[in-house]
């Protein structure tokens, strides 16, 4: 990573969104793990939230936070296998005007191969950006919230990564 000191950082709004049928509050240490990571880097956790593996309810709040112009990035943990109530890239898939950042995705799983080898092709993070609001989809595993926040994420949400990174597209992401 190449911070430029010169330059100031400059937080942004991030939402936490945790995919499963079995997770609550008590044991999602994968969503206590990003939470840490995106408030130790500086940003706002702006909301948290643990919702079933259901398409539609995960579109539906994806939708409600891409609305509040409190959030500039959601990050969703979990959904993103191959079983069938893994439903995470579907719901994304259902957001009106979703561009595809695939880039996301194929980084994704070439830091993942590095700690869990082939495993990583059952892998589908991937990200979009929708009516300005980048989203992020990561594996439940804690493994795979670290692989993403770290190898990703830390850089390209802090504004001073150089040679450009995704905070200074915001104003720029509602352009047609």
């Amino acid at each position: 990573m190449a911070i430029d000191e010169a330059k100031q950082f400059t937080p942004i709004n991030i939402a936490i969104l945790t995919v499963s049928d079995t997770r609550t509050e008590a044991n999602d240490t994968s969503g206590d793990i990003l939470a840490a990571r995106v408030q130790g880097a500086g940003h706002t956790l702006q909301a948290r939230m643990i919702i079933k593996d259901d398409a539609a309810l995960l579109a539906n709040q994806i939708d409600a936070w891409i609305d509040d112009p409190q959030i500039d990035a959601i990050v969703t943990t979990g959904g993103t296998g191959l079983t069938g109530r893994d439903v995470t890239p579907e719901a994304l898939s259902r957001i009106a005007d979703g561009r595809d950042i695939p880039g996301f995705g194929e980084l994704f799983r070439w830091l993942s191969f590095q700690t869990i080898g082939t495993s990583t092709v059952q892998s589908r993070a991937c990200a979009i950006v929708a009516r300005g609001t980048y989203i992020f989809a990561l594996p439940g595993s804690n493994g795979a919230v670290k692989d993403g926040w770290d190898g990703i994420l830390a850089e390209q949400l802090d504004s001073r990564n150089r040679p450009c990174n995704f905070v200074e597209l915001m104003p720029r992401l509602r352009e047609s």
